[in-house]
């Protein structure tokens, strides 16, 4: 499984992992939330046609990038397959990182071989362009939803992942199934949505030594002033099949940060 460094207590300051962006670097992007199904084809030639064009030297996707991962086993399965061959084909003109997320936390080190992406801890500090930016999915800090954080302590844990894996593919696809439709069912009431907790944020910064953090998780793309010269900036979900379509990225060069709109 990918590390995590804040599967231990939501509460708790993890350890910040750090990566150094090469010196010729001079583009990054970052997303996230594409939930990427075989219902989503619209969603997934949007990926495809940025990862072709994009003039970025390096991708950072950032969790959810898949609605749902049982295991890298399924990677060979038809659609698992196309999204293998397409993270592939990127991977040889770019680099790409994946940073696991609340959908897809089983992404491991087989699935990330085949699609030539390297796996970052959650969070990592990016040390890019003179600055220091910690990145993360966002959803170990959804403090105020108590019972997603008791969930994600048990299903990050390697003895609940390790009983989950060791069932047939088959029972690993309808548990899936029934995970994703009871958040769907928790995402239709607005009000259930916890947003990230504002201290809890400073304090990580803070500790991590950022004046910036990016994230997804939320769906709702902003930029958030926390005081004392410290920042959050929101990832927008994917969704291109939607009427009107939404996504955007967020663009990290020597001259700053940029949102991007795709849709």
């Amino acid at each position: 499984m990918l590390p995590d460094a804040a599967a231990a207590g939501p509460a708790a300051l993890p350890q910040f992992a750090e990566l150094r962006a090469p010196a010729d670097w001079r583009r990054i992007d970052l997303l996230s939330d594409l939930h990427l199904s075989p219902d989503t084809p619209a969603t997934f030639e949007a990926l495809a046609r940025h990862l072709g064009e994009t003039a970025a030297e390096a991708v950072f996707l950032l969790g959810d990038i898949f609605e749902v991962w049982v295991g890298d086993d399924a990677r060979h399965d038809p659609f698992e397959a196309q999204c293998v061959a397409l993270l592939r084909t990127a991977s040889r003109r770019l680099q790409l990182f994946f940073m696991a997320g609340n959908r897809d936390f089983l992404v491991g080190p087989d699935m990330l071989a085949d699609c030539g992406m390297q796996g970052l801890a959650d969070p990592t500090v990016l040390n890019a362009f003179g600055q220091r930016w910690l990145l993360t999915h966002g959803d170990a800090l959804c403090l105020e939803d108590t019972a997603y954080q008791a969930f994600r302590a048990q299903v990050r844990s390697p003895a609940w992942q390790a009983a989950l894996l060791a069932k047939p593919l088959a029972e690993r696809r309808e548990i899936g199934r029934q995970m994703r439709a009871a958040s769907q069912a928790q995402q239709a009431d607005q009000e259930l949505w916890a947003d990230l907790d504002a201290e809890a944020c400073r304090q990580w910064l803070r500790a991590a030594g950022c004046a910036a953090m990016i994230h997804g998780h939320t769906h709702r793309p902003r930029e958030h002033d926390l005081g004392d010269g410290l920042k959050r900036h929101v990832l927008s979900d994917w969704d291109f099949e939607a009427e009107p379509p939404r996504g955007d990225l967020l663009r990290l060069r020597r001259a700053g940060l940029r949102r991007i709109a795709l849709a």
